[in-house]
C-alpha cells in the first residue's frame, strides 16, 4: 500500500469556496468532478476511494501556511456559513445554527477552520501537519 504526501496550499484558501478548490486541486488531480462546498464532503474525501487517497493507506497532509487560512475560514466566513444556512430552513435546521452562532458571538464556538480540522482528526490514517 501506498502513503502519498498531500501539500494544501493555505495562501490559496481566502474562503469556503478556494478552500474547496484547494482541496479538488491537492486530493483530486486527475478526477473529472469537485468536491461539494460541506464538510460531509471533506470527510467522504479523507475515508479514500477515489483521487489520491484511491488505494491508499493514509496518507500525510501537510497544509503549509494553515494560519493564512485560519484567519480566512475564520469568525466573519463562519457567521456567514451559518446565516447562509439560517436563510435555507428547507435544507437546514434552524437550532444547530443559531447555537453554533451564539457560541461564536460568547467567543467560545468553533470556527469553519476547526470544523476541517475536527474532520481530520477523525481519520487517524490521515497525519495532518499544519505549517
Amino acid at each position: 500500500m501506498t502513503r502519498p504526501t498531500i501539500e494544501i496550499d493555505g495562501a490559496a484558501v481566502h474562503g469556503i469556496p478556494s478552500l474547496y478548490a484547494e482541496l479538488d486541486r491537492a486530493f483530486m488531480p486527475d478526477e473529472e468532478w469537485t468536491l461539494g462546498e460541506s464538510l460531509d464532503a471533506l470527510d467522504d474525501l479523507l475515508y479514500g476511494g477515489f483521487g489520491v487517497l484511491h488505494g491508499a493507506d493514509g496518507a500525510r497532509v501537510v497544509w503549509h501556511d494553515a494560519e493564512l487560512s485560519r484567519a480566512a475560514l475564520g469568525v466573519e466566513t463562519t457567521r456567514a456559513y451559518y446565516r447562509a444556512k439560517l436563510d435555507r430552513p428547507d435544507v437546514y435546521a434552524a437550532a444547530p445554527a443559531r447555537r453554533a452562532l451564539e457560541a461564536l458571538d460568547r467567543g467560545e464556538g468553533e470556527t469553519y477552520f476547526d470544523l476541517v480540522l475536527r474532520v481530520f482528526r477523525g481519520h487517524t490514517e490521515v497525519e495532518l501537519v499544519l505549517d
